[in-house]
């Protein structure tokens, strides 16, 4: 399978919103089912967040850094740096000192910031990529 850089970049991209979207719907969802089945209390006090960072960091790095390396746009890298710096203050901070509802804002906030970072990553390589063939 010949996959060019740019394929491998729309792959990384995808992968971290959907790993972004995954993480919305857990703490947005989790409350819920939480209150409306009393059996699965003992389960929200269990923390994700942290051991999520070990997937997210790395795949957001490299997405990140391939489309940069095409679109040199330093605002995708900002915005990036901005939703990792949340989700890693709402796993570290927030969650062990500040409790569960700043632990679900940065986190939540995070994600939202992540997915759009790498949503505008991967328009911005696919743009370029479109102008490099036809120019």
């Amino acid at each position: 399978m010949n996959q060019t850089p740019s394929k491998s970049t729309e792959w990384l991209d995808g992968a971290a919103i959907g790993l972004s979207g995954v993480c919305l719907l857990h703490c947005l969802a989790l409350p819920f089912f939480a209150g409306a089945l009393p059996m699965l209390m003992p389960f929200t006090e269990s923390h994700l967040h942290a051991q999520v960072l070990y997937f997210a960091v790395p795949l957001s790095v490299v997405a990140i850094g391939i489309g940069y390396a095409r679109h040199h746009d330093p605002h995708v890298v900002l915005a990036a740096v901005a939703g990792l710096g949340l989700l890693v203050v709402g796993a570290t901070i927030a969650h062990g000192s500040l409790g569960v509802v700043a632990d679900r804002f940065f986190t939540i906030s995070g994600s939202i910031v992540l997915a759009a970072a790498h949503l505008w990553n991967g328009l911005l390589a696919r743009r370029h990529r479109c102008l490099t063939v036809h120019d």
